[in-house]
């Protein structure tokens, strides 16, 4: 690679990220556009191509840049993990799982890739996978209410209210605002006595 491109690339990076700090999406996919012309193996331009036109919903795009990425660099979990959000965000909850479980095999401690494991198994009806992906989401991540959340929900899917219940109680000990919205929830879906 030449002088030249080298620059060029470098100049185009920080391009990128001052539109990203700006929020100037189309400045940022702009530079992302340049750069792939530059160097179209470019992991860094394609991961954040993808992450942009997430944003945007063109999802479409999104998965194809990311799918790129992953094709570049499979031994790294993160890109797996935005694979799988994106598969999730076309409709794809079959895709999301294997590339969720791909990025899980190659960190066991991405707790964002269980829950969105877990996600995915609840689409695809596969509740008892779904728990054990919430359970070692809520291990690894014990303060955060999203996947206590979910757990419940799935509680209350597979009617054990009472199980639910114990999770708005435990919510209550570090998120009283979430456990007050998950129990208005779970009182709506659970039969009165």
């Amino acid at each position: 690679m030449s002088l030249n491109v080298t620059l060029q690339r470098a100049w185009l990076h920080g391009q990128m990220r001052l539109w990203l700090l700006l929020a100037w999406q189309s400045r940022a996919l702009e530079c992302t556009a340049q750069l792939l012309q530059v160097a179209p193996d470019d992991v860094h331009a394609l991961a954040t191509r993808a992450h942009v036109l997430a944003g945007l919903q063109q999802t479409a795009e999104a998965l194809s840049c990311q799918t790129r990425v992953v094709a570049l660099r499979p031994a790294e979990a993160q890109g797996w993990f935005n694979l799988g959000f994106l598969c999730e965000a076309a409709g794809d909850p079959a895709q999301a799982v294997s590339a969720f479980t791909r990025a899980i095999e190659l960190d066991q401690r991405l707790d964002r890739a269980w829950y969105g494991l877990a996600l995915a198994l609840m689409q695809t009806g596969r509740d008892e996978e779904a728990r054990q992906a919430l359970l070692r989401n809520t291990e690894l991540q014990p303060m955060s209410p999203h996947g206590w959340c979910q757990l419940a929900r799935l509680h209350v899917r597979c009617r054990e209210h009472e199980a639910a219940q114990r999770i708005v109680e435990h919510l209550r000990s570090f998120d009283p605002r979430m456990a007050r919205r998950l129990q208005l929830e779970i009182a709506s879906a659970c039969p009165g006595p």
